[in-house]
């Protein structure tokens, strides 16, 4: 039999080898009779949710990429506001006006790196794109090189943000290729590991990062700090992919390996030009409630929030991501009103970034959905995250 590449045919012949009728598959995963009779008779499956695929597979007892679409993502054109970057990394190299050097190429970097860690999206995109060009004329030292695929890498980031994933994977790929040194490569490699995830390419995402933990496992005894931090996270990358994967062995064990290399670290670290992302055990505490909320234990999310609310104050993408599961597990317990104040606390302090999330869309769609009447607060988010209510 030919493999099908639709996610309602695949569905139904699974549902139907596994001598399973409908009815009992919404029973077993918890899904919606009326959402899989829909996706079976080959309604529009571009906006399924994630966690009803991951549902449905382990229900299944197949991964969840088996069931995921698996044509090649069309290209594409990014947002209007983010085109203007997705062009100037596709064009061809243009010669500058004169010499380009390596302080102009610094000082803008560190102007974009505080505009892309602030969350302001749109002054970064301002900022990258007459960098882009300065970078590439710069010569093939090692410092141009680490300037440029952090540049590159920065990019690559925004762009996954708002969904432009063939320009993103192409901006890490030469991200990758101007790399310096070890420890930038496996930065640059964790971005482009979330990067397939956020594309629903968990086997991808899984092999590259397995690939890569091999490669750079440290002897305990003599590890730094960053290179604890590049293992850790491409252990977190494992884990991220593997569970969504429907592989939880895989993922418990990355996890756990994880935690341990977050232990030795002792102390939590914040971004800078080996990551663009925090590390430590506060960072890996937010990934375990991560994996609670896709096992579907929001009690245990919420524990662990409210065990890290002294200490879990930050700015950082990895503490917003956090919020919005918290904001979840409120939901999954009835408590709106308690999501609605997480989200709008996240809301007020990156704006840019969490329009860009569709998990907090998500969110705020179960909400309005079980909710009679909406109160003002939830209409101003509903606007600034462009759901319909």
């Amino acid at each position: 039999m030919p493999e099908t590449t639709d996610v309602g045919a695949r569905l139904r012949d699974l549902r139907k080898r596994r001598g399973l009728s409908q009815r009992e598959l919404a029973i077993a995963s918890g899904v919606s009779l009326s959402t899989i009779s829909k996706l079976e008779q080959g309604a529009s499956t571009g906006d399924v949710r994630l966690e009803t695929v991951h549902r449905l597979a382990v229900a299944l007892r197949v991964t969840t990429t088996s069931l995921l679409r698996r044509d090649p993502a069309s290209p594409g054109l990014a947002a209007e506001a983010w085109l203007p970057l997705q062009q100037a990394l596709e064009s061809p190299p243009a010669q500058p006006d004169e010499d380009a050097h390596v302080q102009p190429v610094m000082d803008g970097l560190h102007a974009a790196r505080e505009a892309f860690f602030d969350k302001r999206l749109t002054d970064f995109v301002a900022l990258a794109v007459p960098l882009l060009r300065d970078a590439d004329a710069l010569d093939d030292d090692a410092e141009a090189r680490a300037l440029r695929s952090h540049l590159l890498q920065i990019a690559g980031s925004v762009l996954t943000q708002v969904h432009a994933y063939e320009s993103a994977e192409a901006a890490l790929s030469r991200a990758l290729d101007s790399s310096p040194d070890r420890l930038r490569a496996a930065s640059i490699v964790t971005t482009w590991v979330w990067t397939l995830i956020r594309q629903g390419r968990f086997d991808d995402a899984r092999t590259m990062a397995i690939r890569w933990a091999d490669d750079l496992e440290p002897r305990m005894s003599r590890a730094t700090p960053e290179e604890l931090a590049a293992w850790g996270w491409m252990l977190l990358q494992i884990a991220a992919s593997s569970l969504r994967d429907s592989r939880r062995g895989e993922a418990a064990d990355a996890l756990r390996l994880a935690h341990a290399a977050a232990v030795l670290t002792g102390r939590e670290l914040p971004p800078g030009n080996e990551r663009l992302a925090t590390w430590g055990p506060l960072t890996v505490a937010y990934k375990t409630a991560e994996r609670d909320i896709i096992l579907d234990r929001p009690d245990a999310v919420l524990r662990t929030a409210n065990r890290l609310s002294a200490s879990a104050a930050g700015s950082g993408t990895e503490h917003h991501r956090h919020r919005l599961d918290v904001a979840r597990a409120h939901v999954k317990m009835r408590q709106y009103s308690e999501a609605v104040d997480v989200l709008q606390e996240v809301h007020g302090a990156a704006p840019e970034w969490l329009a860009q999330q569709r998990y907090a869309r998500d969110i705020l769609d179960d909400i309005v959905d079980r909710r009679r009447t909406l109160t003002p607060e939830m209409r101003e988010l509903a606007g600034a995250l462009g759901t319909a209510v």
